[in-house]
């Protein structure tokens, strides 16, 4: 079974009309993963928006969760794991702690740093929010079978890693 031709082939074919010279196969792929991004980012807000939160704050709070028990960790390591600005940070840590998602407190360790902490309704809330997100992921990737799946990880991984060296 073939799949109908989409926005990317529409381009494709454009480039060729006006420029046959240009070898376009990097762009079927990124023009591909550029819109698979866009759409899945769309569908994630609207997964996370039923929990008051948008990705941001979903990734403050699955950070925290990622962490276990206590599920504390110092506003450092989290700017540094959501490779965020320190002022970038405390916005998203203001509005949680406001939305009583997560507490700041002293760092028993260090006079002058500060814990960013998951409260219970937190805890309880990344739990469900994360649940949600995996549903309209999977829902997305069920149009592949388990070895396309696994071939396609395998490959955006294999991929990944040589853009990042």
């Amino acid at each position: 079974m073939s799949t109908p031709k989409d926005l990317v082939d529409a381009i494709i074919e454009q480039w060729a009309g006006v420029r046959p010279d240009l070898d376009t196969a990097a762009m079927e792929v990124f023009g591909r993963i550029f819109r698979l991004s866009r759409a899945m980012g769309d569908r994630m807000e609207k997964a996370y928006a039923r929990y008051g939160i948008a990705r941001g704050e979903f990734d403050v709070l699955a950070t925290l969760r990622r962490s276990d028990a206590p599920y504390t960790l110092s506003p450092r390591q989290l700017s540094a794991t959501l490779m965020l600005t320190t002022g970038g940070m405390t916005g998203r840590l203001d509005k949680l702690e406001r939305a009583g998602l997560l507490r700041r407190s002293p760092d028993p360790h260090d006079r002058r740093g500060l814990q960013v902490t998951l409260t219970d309704e937190g805890l309880r809330l990344i739990d469900e929010a994360v649940g949600a997100g995996l549903a309209v992921q999977t829902e997305a990737l069920s149009v592949l079978d388990d070895d396309q799946a696994g071939r396609l990880a395998e490959l955006l991984r294999q991929l990944l890693a040589g853009t990042t060296a």
